[in-house]
């Protein structure tokens, strides 16, 4: 079963959520490793919400909750009573519904926001360089990034541009005179660093400077054409506009070197600026959460339209996953038949072109099948199908499941090879026990 440990922006306060975002994604693989509750864990967390996908084998899934809690709160810093207040828990057919809608921007500050895809996929490729991703996650994860780029591609809410740095240069603008004559400090260089150099030069902007705390300022500016400073307090002094969107650095009120009117945009989680700065003659800060306080009204049209298209995503996902032990059962069933007869088949003196040929014709026979079973289970009856299969060739999907999914892919693995040797790949929908 899946489950979703949900908090963001609209519910949690973002101090609880910048100590998330800094600890709870190493939290992730101790969860899976050794446990018996939790298969597989993504963990996503962000300037404005955490999301922990886990893939539990319990049905009921209260202690993998309970577990999860537990090592995300001692990861981050938190309270475990807190945590546990601040996070919604989805189950099973609502957690594809909820990725689908964040993957594709509906449930950010800016609604349609440019860069949380890119995050969901980074969250993925972290849970796979760490070993804790499973292929139930696997799945869900690949077909929220397909979704989210149907919603860019086919709604309004694709062409906008929107994201949290443009939001903030928009509040920022009624504070700027002329964004062409104005200096503007950029600290950092990961990519919200180059995601604001692009919407500053959107606005005008040519006097730019990039400070790096790790060192990588001179390579940033070569790339992108700005000037590099190695000193923070000069490049401040020197500038009319600072923009934090670095991971640890935290600008104090002593770094600031004098009391001249400036800007200062911070886009970090954890923190870049201490609070304190705010209070300095002539300086004003923008943080997240005033800027999330000023997030506009969503599109209402474009908003429906994707929603719509995660909503036709989430009921197609929930569909393919209800029958798939079905498919995997009836794939058994004739590979069984298959490996029995090439065998016979090998007895008589047939060669490699005759098992080829064997298992291309299992290919084709198993690819209408398959389609029409994901075809029945989209129009609610994949009942029809279980019951059809068992009643033609006394197959029964409960057998195939008792494999987790990353056992049976494991048992199947020769068979992807034979099949791709034998050019059979491409009449067949996926390897022989792939869940």
């Amino acid at each position: 079963m899946l489950l979703c440990l949900t908090a963001n922006h609209r519910n949690t306060s973002f101090d609880l959520l910048e100590k998330l975002s800094f600890g709870a994604p190493d939290a992730a693989k101790g969860l899976v490793e050794g446990s018996e509750l939790v298969s597989g864990a993504v963990v996503l967390a962000t300037c404005n919400r955490f999301e922990a996908y886990l893939d539990v084998p319990d049905a009921d899934g209260t202690a993998a909750t309970d577990r999860a809690v537990e090592a995300m709160s001692l990861a981050s810093g938190t309270d475990p009573a807190a945590l546990r207040d601040a996070v919604t828990i989805l189950h099973g057919d609502a957690v594809a519904q909820h990725l689908f809608s964040v993957s594709s921007g509906l449930e950010s500050v800016v609604v349609g926001e440019d860069e949380i895809s890119g995050q969901v996929r980074r969250a993925l490729q972290r849970a796979r360089e760490v070993g804790t991703t499973s292929s139930a996650l696997e799945r869900l994860f690949q077909k929220a990034t397909q979704t989210s780029r149907g919603v860019k591609s086919r709604t309004a809410l694709g062409g906008a541009g929107r994201s949290l740095v443009r939001l903030g240069l928009e509040l920022a603008s009624s504070r700027v005179t002329d964004w062409a004559e104005a200096r503007v400090l950029i600290v950092g260089t990961g990519q919200y660093a180059a995601t604001t150099v692009t919407a500053l030069r959107d606005r005008g902007v040519e006097n730019l400077t990039v400070f790096s705390p790790s060192g990588r300022a001179a390579a940033f500016a070569t790339k992108y054409g700005l000037v590099a400073s190695t000193s923070l307090p000069d490049a401040i002094g020197a500038s009319d506009i600072v923009i934090t969107c670095t991971a640890y650095l935290a600008i104090e009120p002593k770094a600031i070197p004098n009391s001249s009117r400036r800007l200062i945009i911070d886009l970090g989680l954890p923190r870049n600026v201490d609070p304190a700065v705010a209070t300095l003659p002539g300086i004003e800060l923008l943080d997240l959460e005033t800027i999330s306080l000023h997030a506009p009204i969503e599109d209402l049209t474009a908003a429906a339209d994707a929603r719509a298209l995660v909503g036709e995503a989430a009921a197609g996902f929930t569909a393919d996953h209800s029958v798939e032990p079905a498919i995997v059962a009836l794939r058994s069933h004739i590979f069984d038949i298959l490996d029995a007869e090439i065998v016979r088949a090998r007895s008589r003196g047939a060669g490699d072109e005759t098992e080829a040929a064997l298992r291309h014709l299992a290919g084709v026979f198993l690819h209408g099948p398959s389609a029409r079973a994901r075809e029945l289970a989209k129009e609610g009856r994949a009942n029809d199908f279980v019951d059809g299969l068992d009643a033609l060739y006394n197959v029964r999907a409960a057998g195939a499941v008792e494999l987790r999914a990353a056992d049976a892919v494991e048992l199947r693995a020769s068979d992807a090879v034979e099949l791709r040797a034998s050019g059979a790949v491409g009449d067949l929908d996926a390897p022989r026990a792939s869940a």
